[in-house]
């Protein structure tokens, strides 16, 4: 299936145009929930990796070839499977396979599992958002506490739903993206609400597991437990999340300590 340009598949310039991609791939539940919410609000560019990408949080493929492969076109809609990370679909997305026009808007997810707290360092879902803002485009990034590939997602579309319609009518700080978590949504349970926090600074402990192979030699797998340092910080995604609401944190891309600056320069001018 050969790529038509936006011109030929008749994209509406006045609808939004959203960019989508994830870390889980283009064929799980939580990025097909994410395009039925946006294709309400606007024509849709799908930029997904085609193998699954949890925990490459913003790497790049330097070392090899990164294609891209055609899955479905249609009026307003592209999908494309991309055969690198998270933040190469968006580059690549952004750079050469929309060459007509700019995104009015990057989406990440639905996530399966939360980017809650320092975990959010780690996310690939997190790296397209990043991405989109370094390109000057808003970007909200969502993420559900369920991490079964079969989870149900559509249930986090009424949440979805609401914070896109508040981006895209009022917009969002500059350099600023949103990291939006949601609790599992199971036996009944809904979300309780929204809340604006701020990320735990919690910290992963017992993170690797030492294991025997069968044929002999030791291995490691990734294992871990979060550890929150104040479970009682109202202000933070960890503890709304466990209280039943959805949180929405404001993320930039800035590290630099700017209340340090001065303190490490008379240091080292010493």
């Amino acid at each position: 299936m050969r790529l038509k340009s936006a011109k030929q598949t008749q994209m509406d310039n006045n609808r939004p145009l959203i960019l989508i991609s994830n870390d889980d791939g283009y064929h799980y539940n939580g990025i097909k929930s994410l395009i039925k919410v946006a294709q309400r609000y606007g024509d849709v560019f799908v930029a997904a990796p085609a193998e699954h990408q949890s925990g490459k949080s913003s790497a790049i493929t330097l070392d090899r070839p990164v294609r891209a492969h055609l899955q479905e076109q249609r009026e307003g809609f592209t999908a494309m499977e991309i055969s690198g990370t998270p933040a190469d679909c968006v580059k690549l997305a952004i750079s050469q396979l929309m060459p007509d026009r700019r995104p009015d808007l990057v989406l990440a997810g639905i996530n399966h599992g939360y980017n809650m707290g320092i975990s959010s360092l780690y996310s690939g879902t997190m790296a397209c958002v990043y991405e989109g803002i370094m390109h000057g485009v808003p970007s909200v990034a969502f993420s559900y506490g369920l991490y079964g590939r079969d989870t149900d997602t559509d249930v986090c579309i009424p949440i979805v739903e609401k914070v896109l319609q508040r981006v895209l009518r009022d917009g969002l700080p500059q350099d600023v993206c949103l990291n939006v978590n949601i609790p599992p949504m199971t036996d009944g349970r809904q979300v309780k609400g929204l809340k604006a926090t701020i990320s735990d600074l919690g910290r992963w402990v017992n993170e690797w597991e030492k294991r025997t192979h069968p044929m002999g030699g030791d291995y490691y797998w990734m294992t871990g437990e979060y550890e929150m340092l104040d479970e009682h910080d109202d202000r933070t995604d960890m503890y709304w999340l466990r209280r039943g609401y959805a949180t929405v944190t404001p993320c930039h891309i800035d590290q630099t300590d700017h209340d340090s600056v001065d303190r490490i320069a008379r240091m080292l001018e010493q």
